[in-house]
C-alpha cells in the first residue's frame, strides 16, 4: 500500500502525498490507517474524519468540511486546521492543527468520496462482512455502548453515500477483513 501512494505523486502541495482508507463502520479502518503511519518511512499523519463529523447527522457534509477546512489549504500551501467534535460533548470544541507532513491518512467514512479525488494520491476500500464490522464497532472501548443505538441509522446513512459517491468502485486497492 505504501508503494501505491509513495510511487503517486504529491497533490497536497508540493511534498505531501494523501491516503484515504473509507469503508463502513467498523471494516478495520483505524486498524488500517495506523499500521499504514507506523510502517511509513516518512513524517505520516492520520486524520480521523470522527473529528470532523458533526455528530451522528453529520455524514452528509463531512467532505465538504475536509475538503474546505483541510485539503485546499493544505494543496495551496497553507496552514490546515480543523473543527474537532466531542462525541461526549455532543459539540465542536476547538480547532486543531494538521502538522506538516509528507504522507497524510484520512481515514473514515466518506474519506474516499469524489470530493478528494483532486487531492488523492490513492485510496483504499475496505470492508468486512457485516457481522464482524458490527461486532467490532459495537465492542469498541470507550464508544462501542455509545454507538449500539445509533448503528441502524448510520449503517443506512453509509449505504446512500457509498452509493451516491460509487466509493467503492473507484477505490484503487480494494480489501476485506474477515477477523
Amino acid at each position: 500500500m505504501l508503494d501505491l501512494v509513495n510511487g503517486r505523486p504529491p497533490r497536497l502541495g508540493r511534498r505531501t502525498r494523501l491516503l484515504c482508507i473509507d469503508g463502513p463502520a467498523g471494516s478495520g479502518k483505524s486498524t488500517l490507517a495506523a499500521a499504514v503511519a507506523s510502517a511509513s518511512p516518512v513524517a505520516t499523519h492520520v486524520l480521523p474524519l470522527d473529528l470532523l463529523l458533526d455528530g451522528w447527522s453529520g455524514l452528509d457534509d463531512v467532505v465538504e468540511t475536509l475538503v474546505d477546512e483541510v485539503l485546499r489549504p493544505m494543496s495551496r500551501g497553507r496552514r490546515a486546521t480543523h473543527r474537532r467534535y466531542d462525541w461526549h460533548e455532543g459539540r465542536f470544541v476547538d480547532r486543531v492543527e494538521v502538522p506538516n507532513c509528507a504522507l497524510l491518512v484520512v481515514e473514515g467514512v466518506g474519506a474516499g468520496s469524489r470530493g478528494t479525488q483532486p487531492y488523492r494520491s490513492a485510496s483504499v476500500w475496505l470492508d468486512a462482512p457485516e457481522d464482524v464490522r458490527r461486532d467490532r464497532a459495537l465492542s469498541r472501548e470507550g464508544d462501542g455502548d455509545a454507538f449500539a443505538p445509533h448503528w441502524a441509522a448510520w449503517a443506512a446513512r453509509e449505504a446512500r453515500l457509498f452509493a451516491r459517491e460509487g466509493t467503492r468502485t473507484t477505490a484503487d486497492l480494494v480489501l476485506t477483513t474477515v477477523r
